[in-house]
């Protein structure tokens, strides 16, 4: 962590075979620990996009059939722009003004949203509503961001308007909507998150269902992102191409391998001081996959 223009980092590890998983904080000043107790909250970012649009798929695969341009959509091939500001009054028209249709991967705010809006209007329920199961906190832990309870400690993520964000999402627009959306805006603790990523292999069959899925698809499957080339990749090397996750732009990324049965979280508030210098960070997600892919078991 020397030299980082952050203070704040969680580390999970999860045996997908045994169903067991440990995690792990650092904090500046006190070192690296065990985690054991009350847990920092982390803004997830993006890994937001893959925990609830990825859980639709999971939930309701007939829809996806029914209607072909959701998996496009899905896996950020339905030709939408990356993103941009949104209009708190006009978005969800604006989203609907977009034509979708087979084109090139391009990873997208927007397609994560639209996919959303068309769920909504085929099933007639609210996001909210339809990832329910994912917001047990007794169980999960996953927190909207307005749901936070006032009592947890949550990583500061930046500035807005002069002051700090820390308990609110980063994410301009999801800040802005103020409601819950599939792109942004889902808080976790590393213990929380690997939790989830255990019950949804377990609930909803999650290996079998991206190792089916994975023939068909580009770089995107599932909702989830995955590694290509293993030798470059920010999963670190030890992945391998059947390995599947996703980053978020605040400093968090998780990954898991099909084969292995092994995943890991990496939490961190990259983004407290600024955003535009990832390197510091990328080697930290490189060199702590690099070292989990190899020893990561031995830790459990």
């Amino acid at each position: 962590m020397r030299g980082q223009h952050f203070d704040t980092m969680s580390v999970g590890v999860i045996d997908f075979s045994l169903s067991a998983f440990k995690s792990f904080e650092y904090i500046h000043k006190r070192g690296l620990i065990e985690a054991n107790g009350e847990e920092i909250f982390f803004d997830l970012a993006s890994i937001t996009k893959p925990l609830t649009n990825g859980l639709i798929f999971l939930k309701y695969p007939e829809i996806f059939k029914e209607h072909p341009k959701l998996k496009l959509l899905l896996n950020h091939c339905g030709g939408l722009p990356a993103g941009g500001r949104l209009n708190k009054g006009s978005w969800r028209e604006d989203l609907f003004s977009y034509n979708v249709q087979l084109a090139h991967d391009l990873y997208s705010d927007y397609s994560a949203l639209r996919l959303m809006l068309e769920v909504e209007r085929i099933l007639g329920k609210s996001y909210r509503e339809l990832c329910s199961d994912l917001l047990q906190l007794e169980r999960n832990g996953l927190v909207f961001w307005k749901e936070l309870p006032l009592h947890v400690k949550c990583a500061a993520t930046g500035e807005r308007a002069g002051k700090e964000i820390c308990g609110v999402v980063n994410d301009d627009n999801a800040f802005v909507l103020g409601e819950f959306c599939s792109h942004a805006g889902l808080f976790a603790t590393c213990s929380s998150l690997c939790k989830v990523l255990l019950w949804l292999h377990e609930q909803y069959h999650l290996f079998s269902v991206l190792e089916q899925e994975r023939l068909s698809s580009g770089r995107f499957v599932a909702g989830w992102d995955r590694v290509q080339d293993p030798k470059s990749s920010l999963a670190g090397v030890g992945a391998t191409v059947k390995t599947f996750g996703h980053l978020g732009f605040t400093g968090t990324s998780c990954w898991f391998d099909l084969e292995k049965r092994f995943g890991f979280v990496l939490l961190t508030n990259a983004t407290k001081r600024f955003c535009h210098d990832r390197s510091g960070l990328n080697q930290i997600r490189r060199e702590i996959g690099r070292y989990l892919w190899e020893q990561g078991e031995k830790i459990l």
